[in-house]
């Protein structure tokens, strides 16, 4: 009689253990998510010798997404800015990143469809559209050897206006091969139309590269098949990027950028030829860009971090290149202190002298649910138009910027920020205010 109730107890207990394996509840999908962040800035200003002028800039974004799974069904995406002003004479500006619905077809979600404002990060720094994208996955997510491949055509969407670029067309493809979820490499190609002329015809490659768990390589390059503006301007390379990091031990981080490029504003030259205007130079040449070089990262405690590299910059066309010595360090809860510290200085030898750019920060978490900070910095990059083909990068050694900033979670839902930037610069003042309210959409 115990040996019969002995087998059956033993019986359940093994009938229970094996229950997961064949009545597990199937986790329910991801949700869709998204926020909705209001912002208010009031900006004041004294430049010398003249009358000081307050204004106010008010912006909203909202994004709403539904997951990116493998499987069947229906797909959208938002992504909308607006920001309206209180300066008279100064139109409000209202963005559309993402706006699409698509849908995903066959037993894993493999065929996809796509139809609105979509951005495309596959084509660097054409991705946007407005128009349809077919897509194929061969295998689901994290899958070895999962390649896609992807073909579109549209119009050209405003960036920081609601409508699209007159008369301008777009069309292209690409195609991605990833190994797991971290490699990936992409092919992508674009053509741009402007009233019947090329405007950009243009080949992407982008990679991202890991070699074991120590070193990992991103690259992306943008080449003009075509000279922008139906071969006006000369084609070729338009920019190059490669960023690689080495971990040499637990201690020892080692990384190194070369980046180098052009920019020719393809859109206003298509447009002079179109109008029979006569070309510059300077605007077929656009503006020239380069840096190289290198850093070391070395921690010195579980908390201390220093680092020290060096690069070499071209920031115009006209200009030769100059040394960037860079020192930095960063810490949190700095001797028991609860304290985050980071400073760098930069020493910058320019032909018209040396001069250094410094930062330093200091922060610290106030309960669970706050954190501030406050830094102060110098020598800032101030970027001004002055041609018509391009910005120049003015630097500004005498320039002081002082900021505190505070971010605190509410609850789940409701997080606010408050940034507080006092700058004073060679005959200017410039007191600026930002608070924001964020509301996560779960």
């Amino acid at each position: 009689m115990t040996s019969r109730i002995q087998t059956s107890l033993v019986g359940i207990v093994l009938a229970a253990a094996s229950a997961p394996a064949w009545a597990q509840v199937t986790p329910p999908p991801p949700r869709p998510s998204g926020r909705v962040s209001f912002y208010t800035t009031a900006d004041m200003r004294r430049p010398d010798g003249a009358e000081a002028s307050t204004g106010f800039e008010f912006a909203t974004s909202f994004t709403f997404r539904t997951p990116d799974i493998d499987a069947s069904g229906l797909e959208a995406g938002v992504d909308l800015r607006h920001t309206g002003y209180s300066v008279a004479g100064r139109p409000q500006r209202m963005s559309i990143y993402d706006g699409f619905a698509g849908v995903r077809l066959g037993a894993r979600g493999q065929f996809r469809m796509r139809a609105g404002h979509m951005w495309l990060p596959d084509l660097g720094t054409d991705g946007a559209l407005a128009g349809g994208l077919v897509e194929y996955r061969s295998k689901p997510s994290g899958s070895p050897n999962r390649w896609l491949a992807g073909a579109f055509m549209g119009a050209e969407p405003l960036g920081y206006a609601t409508g699209y670029a007159p008369g301008v067309t777009k069309y292209g493809g690409y195609v991605a091969l990833e190994k797991g979820y971290l490699e990936r490499h992409v092919v992508g190609f674009a053509t741009i139309k402007d009233g019947g002329l090329t405007e950009r015809s243009m080949l992407s490659v982008t990679n991202y590269i890991p070699v074991g768990t120590a070193v990992f390589a991103y690259q992306a390059l943008e080449y003009d098949i075509t000279g922008p503006a139906n071969g006006a301007a000369i084609g070729g390379l338009s920019y190059f990027l490669i960023n690689a990091r080495a971990t040499v031990n637990p201690r020892v981080d080692l990384q190194g950028t070369y980046n180098r490029g052009r920019s020719i504003n393809a859109r206003q030259l298509t447009d002079d030829v179109l109008n029979g205007r006569p070309l510059t130079a300077q605007a077929l040449d656009g503006l020239r860009y380069e840096t190289e070089g290198g850093r070391v990262s070395v921690k010195i405690t579980r908390r201390i971090e220093i680092n020290g590299g060096y690069y070499r910059d071209r920031n115009n066309r006209e200009d030769v290149p100059t040394g960037r010595l860079t020192l930095g360090m960063y810490s949190t809860n700095l001797f028991g202190s609860g304290l985050d510290v980071s400073g760098s200085d930069a020493l910058i030898d320019r032909p018209t002298g040396p001069y250094h750019s410094r930062y330093i920060s200091v922060g610290r978490a106030i309960g669970r649910s706050i954190y501030v900070s406050g830094d102060v910095s110098t020598s800032l990059a101030v970027v001004r138009f002055v041609r018509s083909d391009g910005v120049a990068i003015e630097t500004r050694p005498w320039t002081r910027r002082v900021s505190g900033n505070l971010s605190t979670v509410i609850n789940r839902q409701f997080s606010l920020i408050g940034v507080v930037d006092y700058v004073v610069d060679e005959g200017l003042k410039d007191l600026r205010v930002m608070t924001g309210l964020t509301y996560r959409i779960r």
